[in-house]
């Protein structure tokens, strides 16, 4: 999402092609955008034979071989595709008030984004880092060791902090908080601030089966254990569908974990 401003600046002769209606079951919704310049292409519409539609209308309008500033797309057998629904799309060639439009749009949406606080960057913590920097979400690793923090993706923010534990109180309602220090006394501090809270999506810890039942004795301890804490708890993340212990493999888990969290939380708020 963030190189848009980059294909701005390295296409400025471009299309902006815009869904502005669906019906039926279609690929991508009301509001989906690409951007089609001679040579290259930003974002998708859906792919498919629709998508290459687009595509070739678009740099027909480019070229000035033709093209229409709107097509009304069936997604059925007349064009090889099976969705069964109907797309409308605009073509707007890009002027620099569009392009304004554009950055203020995407900034917009940057804003409005899910976050996620990964607290740790050894391996899995990098790992899932990694897996998350593509998604649609806001991501913040958070450690105490400055030589952690070097070499993240791109997009991926990072906070340097003494005490981990006092950030949780500043993540956004429906927020996700991934616990995987180095330290398991840091992780039982982080994790206690964070199952205090009611309003965040997930709260997952790296672990074992053991590391959990350690963790719910020291909350009993605490105080925690009659609030129902633990049930809002993953321990271990990634579940248990794949018995495989490489960082990458429980980042992919652990990042399709979150993302249901944070689907289910939105769908909860909204009815």
């Amino acid at each position: 999402m963030n190189d848009l401003p980059t294909f701005l600046a390295a296409h400025p002769d471009s299309v902006l092609v815009d869904i502005t209606a669906t019906r039926g079951s279609t690929p991508r919704e009301t509001g989906a955008f690409m951007l089609v310049s001679p040579t290259a292409l930003w974002g998708t519409i859906g792919g498919g034979q629709f998508e290459f539609m687009a595509i070739h209308n678009a740099r027909e309008m480019l070229a000035g071989t033709g093209g229409t500033p709107a097509m009304d797309i069936p997604l059925g057998p007349e064009i090889g595709q099976c969705c069964g629904g109907r797309t409308q799309l605009r073509f707007r060639r890009l002027t620099q008030t569009l392009k304004d439009e554009l950055e203020a749009r995407l900034a917009g949406e940057i804003e409005r984004l899910p976050e996620v606080l990964l607290f740790g960057a050894g391996h899995v913590g990098r790992a899932l880092a990694a897996a998350l920097a593509p998604l649609p979400l806001s991501v913040t690793v958070v450690e105490t060791r400055q030589e952690e923090l070097t070499n993240l993706p791109a997009g991926i923010r990072s906070r340097l902090v003494p005490m981990p534990e006092a950030l949780v109180k500043d993540v956004a309602a429906g927020g996700a908080v991934v616990i995987l220090t180095h330290d398991h006394a840091l992780d039982f501090l982080i994790a206690r601030q964070a199952l205090e809270r009611t309003d965040l999506a997930y709260v997952g810890m790296i672990g074992s089966a053991t590391k959990r039942a350690t963790f719910a004795s020291w909350l009993s301890r605490e105080g925690g254990g009659e609030r129902g804490w633990m049930e809002r708890l993953t321990l271990p993340i990634g579940g248990s569908a794949v018995r495989d212990k490489r960082p990458e493999v429980i980042a992919a888990m652990t990042a399709a974990e979150i993302l249901t969290a944070l689907s289910a939380y939105r769908m909860r708020s909204s009815s």
